[in-house]
């Protein structure tokens, strides 16, 4: 399993929130200057988190994003998962497979996505900042 910049700019974007938000919207545009990452890459990854339902948007002169909860309430594996898509280290165990009852490697598998899902929930927010 790899993480991709989308997992990555999820993360920071919220990591991000959490630091600077003080209860007040955080544009788009100071995040992506901090983070020092374009600002076009972390619109979309914006887009999922919102879709989510991880922050909330405001336009206008003093808008931006904000968190919808408080930082101890997002687990690191719900945001990577927001970004990502899926978090499981092989295609199979999204998707299944006709092998599926006779393969050799699905036990490793299934046991290594239990592990990574383990630890990435037993992570917060509030753990990175």
């Amino acid at each position: 399993m790899m993480i991709t910049t989308k997992g990555r700019n999820a993360l920071k974007i919220m990591i991000d929130l959490a630091q600077h938000a003080d209860g007040g919207y955080v544009s788009l545009a100071d995040i992506a200057e901090r983070q020092k990452e374009s600002l076009k890459y972390l619109e979309t990854s914006a887009a999922q988190l919102s879709a989510a339902g991880f922050v909330v948007s405001a336009r206008g002169k003093s808008g931006g994003y904000r968190l919808t909860k408080s930082a101890e309430e997002y687990t690191v594996a719900e945001i990577l998962t927001a970004g990502e898509g899926s978090l499981a280290p092989v295609s199979c165990l999204i998707s299944g497979c006709e092998n599926a009852g006779t393969c050799m490697t699905l036990p490793l598998f299934k046991e290594l996505d239990e592990v990574i899902m383990n630890f990435l929930t037993s992570k917060t927010l509030k753990d990175l900042i």
